[in-house]
């Protein structure tokens, strides 16, 4: 009677419990040696290794493990004159700015994008596995073989799209020979 008062049916629709038939202790102790073994393998592949579910394994990756995942940053290696350059250039910069009334419209903005042909690693489909941010750096190369498109903004207007290919395994320099009005 309590039940049809409550809910207006006398159908019994409690669920028993359910067991947890996948995350088991075993596929937690498997997914936690797994991770001690390459933290960096993606999610599919280790989910196929282990015969889970890829929804499975993250549950256990931020559940019952409590961990998380980080991103490769990538950073140009330094040469030991670049300080030394960037401080020149800086110099050089703020005394332009006292000497030149306009100079703020002489300065070109520009950008380039480079696509790499030797199979870089895409760092946004990359993820380190770990409780603590691991801090992981990847040292790449200045100048690897790539196609670079370069663009450039100015008070005039834009400059550009220009498509630069590698020079038989010469890296391309954007410089002003090599861009034709």
């Amino acid at each position: 009677m309590e039940r049809f008062r409550t809910t207006f049916t006398l159908i019994d629709n409690s669920h028993p419990q359910r067991r947890r038939t996948v995350r088991t202790e075993e596929a937690l102790a498997a997914v936690q040696r797994s991770i001690e073994e390459d933290p960096e393998e993606s999610i599919r592949h280790r989910a196929q290794e282990l015969d889970l579910c890829p929804s499975t394994l993250w549950k256990i990756l931020r559940k019952n493990l409590g961990l998380r995942a980080y991103k490769i940053q990538l950073v140009q290696e330094l040469k030991p004159n670049d300080h030394q350059v960037r401080r020149r250039f800086v110099e050089w910069a703020q005394n332009e700015i006292t000497v030149v009334p306009n100079f703020h419209k002489q300065i070109l903005f520009s950008d380039e994008a480079h696509f790499w042909l030797n199979g870089y690693v895409n760092k946004q489909n990359c993820r380190i596995w770990s409780k603590g941010n691991p801090q992981v750096y990847i040292k790449t190369p200045l100048h690897p073989q790539k196609l670079t498109v370069w663009c450039a903004l100015w008070a005039g207007g834009i400059i550009g799209p220009y498509f630069f290919k590698n020079d038989g395994g010469q890296n391309v320099t954007v410089n002003g020979d090599r861009i034709e009005p």
